[in-house]
């Protein structure tokens, strides 16, 4: 038989346990937005892990030279792809669940736009991707 003052004590360990780790969820989650900027020329910002998608976009852009165009990321992974033949020519981006995919889908959408010799050149995963 347990004793009520150890039953007190293992409720509030379990209690106290409860709240940490609901804590560094919510602290993880809350910190899982990201954005490219992409210009031409290979131009690109980035930003990941942000509390905000408005902060994380407006970071990648103030990194990106020129017209630059933004993509957001929560919980995800991007990829930017440049034609090295051609660095102010074709490129591609993709946003995926996985490193690997987002990866794959830039290369693939940078030869699909004509590319020859593309690469990714910058690629960023949030806190969840």
């Amino acid at each position: 038989m347990v004793s009520t003052a150890v039953a007190r004590r293992r409720a509030l360990f379990v209690l106290a346990f409860t709240l940490v780790v609901g804590a560094s969820r919510l602290i993880t989650e809350s910190r899982a937005a990201g954005a490219f900027a992409i210009g031409k020329c290979g131009a690109y910002g980035q930003a990941y892990d942000y509390a905000a998608e408005s902060a994380a976009v407006a970071a990648a852009l103030k990194q990106c030279n020129g017209e630059c165009k933004t993509v957001t990321m929560k919980r995800s992974c991007a990829a930017f792809s440049v034609d090295m033949a051609n660095p102010c020519g074709a490129h591609g981006y993709a946003v995926k669940p996985h490193i690997s995919s987002s990866l794959n889908e830039a290369t693939r959408e940078c030869y699909k736009f004509g590319g020859k010799e593309c690469v990714i050149r910058a690629w960023a995963c949030d806190a969840k991707g």
